[in-house]
């Protein structure tokens, strides 16, 4: 393979430019025309149905079947991490450069599909026209980005020279990787979960998540069209706690790469921690598990700065993100002011169909993620006085309006737990000092930002503020592969680092092989 150019972010699409929109458009009638298509497991493969089917359904049309699916069970998930093992014992010797090339064809058909995948996402996750975009956007950079590490890894490894020896280092693959992705960010991690795994030489079983299971169909549907070998991508829709155990417990999985909820992450760690009989590995398991994650505004920060930079973290995507801002820790001489800025500028979003462009948040993802923000509202309520939104709007769909609940304890429910939703607590403190505190005073570590104008307490929060992507007077959603590596700290996961230089050594384990000569 010849040389790459280096690594660039993929640029958002501009949807102020009428050729886009009318693209965008088109690409929406086309996806729904094909709404109700069925679509069978993939195992070493082969395409199969089963007995029991489910369906993905449009959140803000509950109704409306976008399509159905093979229902996969424990049986399913067996036979598919046996075939996974079979395959990997060939496709662990495929050259680097085929892997990689295997990657950039995919990023390539992507961009060419770029607004049919945008459409999926509109319709399946309820994402807005810019929210889906940037998705897609970034499942391309993983692909690009994976690519060149790969590459990278298989370059001749330095060693010390030793008198005598020849000596060198090289990196394998582990084996078959079970992939379990969220909803909530259904192009772009679960395409980075796969094409990790995958161009570090692993076979892997890609079990989509139970909400978002069509644009995985569709981007293993993508896989094949440029070439990916049959039985190297295993395709396995089905519920989320019968197979992640399933897959978490065969003897022959060798890694679980997981993004979602911290309880699930925990169960997967305990799970994969128990030697299975026949097991003759330490299994490997890559989590990344949500988090509580703060803003801090002090007293020399531009407020009007603070306020935007709120808004867009706590109710982007309907704050329905693990980097989402949920608590606003804001410096008490200046409380009121980002509060009636932060209130007014949210007072302003739009609240509708996604498929709309004008719309800013959408639907959250389906009934049991509603009944559940809802709750924390009723909660809220209690434990601060509610100054925006609160309710469920009347209509079809899982919409929720912007919330923002003011005067909340840093101990408060609302203010520790992972709500998931459009749920905003803000939070007083008398100094920086005790904003410091308060934004570190959960189990969670994931994001954070500083709104701040002295040096001395940017660089303080450098060394203080304890999570994996900590920013500065920006909003602190919005990681971009390879400027930002993305993980989390204490109970937000391993600290994985998805889009960094770190990332493919977790799949891969190093081999040193030491020859005399002379």
């Amino acid at each position: 393979m010849s040389a790459l150019p280096p690594f660039t972010n993929e640029p958002l699409t501009d949807f102020t430019n009428p050729d886009n929109i009318a693209a965008q458009e088109a690409a929406l009638r086309s996806v729904a025309a094909g709404f109700g298509a069925t679509y069978p497991l993939i195992i070493a493969g082969e395409r199969r149905m089963t007995a029991e089917t489910f369906t993905s359904n449009n959140p803000s049309h509950p109704g409306q079947v976008l399509a159905t699916f093979a229902k996969a069970g424990v049986a399913e998930a067996n036979e598919a991490v046996e075939a996974a093992h079979k395959r990997f014992k060939t496709w662990q010797y495929t050259p680097a450069g085929e892997r990689a090339g295997y990657l950039l064809a995919a990023a390539k058909g992507l961009r060419e599909r770029r607004f049919e995948f945008n459409a999926i996402e509109i319709y399946e996750a309820g994402k807005s026209w810019v929210e889906a975009d940037a998705d897609v956007a970034e499942a391309i950079d993983f692909l690009e980005f994976y690519a060149r590490e790969a590459l990278r890894l298989a370059e001749k490894q330095p060693v010390t020279p030793l008198a005598g020896e020849e000596n060198s280092v090289f990196y394998i693959p582990l084996g078959v990787g079970a992939i379990i992705p969220p909803w909530n960010f259904p192009g772009a991690i679960m395409i980075g979960l796969t094409s990790s795994a995958l161009v570090a030489g692993n076979t892997v079983v890609l079990k989509p998540a139970s909400a978002t299971p069509w644009i995985a169909a569709k981007f293993v549907e993508l896989l094949e069209e440029v070439g990916v070998p049959s039985g190297v991508v295993t395709f396995l829709p089905g519920p989320g706690g019968v197979m992640g155990d399933a897959l978490t417990q065969h003897p022959l999985t060798r890694f679980i790469s997981f993004t979602g909820s911290r309880e699930v992450g925990l169960r997967i760690n305990e799970l994969a921690a128990k030697a299975q009989p026949g097991q003759i590995w330490v299994k490997r398991a890559i989590l990344e598990m949500g988090g509580k994650d703060a803003i801090v505004v002090d007293e020399t920060a531009d407020l009007d700065a603070a306020a935007a930079g709120i808004v867009a973290s706590a109710f982007g995507f309907q704050g329905q993100k693990c980097s989402a801002c949920s608590r606003a820790v804001i410096v008490e001489s200046v409380y009121d002011a980002v509060l009636e800025k932060v209130v007014e500028r949210a007072k302003s979003l739009s609240v509708g169909d996604p498929d709309q462009r004008a719309t800013f948040m959408g639907p959250v993802v389906d009934a049991a993620a509603e009944r559940k923000i809802l709750d924390y509202i009723a909660i809220g309520k209690g434990e601060g006085r509610l100054v925006l939104g609160g309710e469920k709007l009347d209509r079809e769909g899982y919409f929720i309006q912007p919330t923002i609940i003011a005067d909340v304890a840093p101990t408060a429910r609302i203010a520790q737990e992972e709500i998931f939703g459009p749920v905003l607590a803000f939070i007083k403190a008398k100094d920086f000092d005790e904003a410091l505190d308060i934004a570190n005073g959960t189990e969670y570590g994931l994001t954070g930002a500083l709104f701040s104008r002295d040096r001395a307490r940017l660089e303080r929060a450098r060394r203080e503020f304890h999570v994996g992507n900590l920013y500065f007077n920006r909003k602190c959603t919005g990681a971009l592969v390879g400027a930002h590596p993305f993980g989390g700290f204490n109970m937000s996961g391993t600290d994985s680092k998805a889009g960094g230089r770190d990332y493919l050594l977790l799949f891969t384990q190093m081999k040193s092989v030491g020859e005399k000569i002379g």
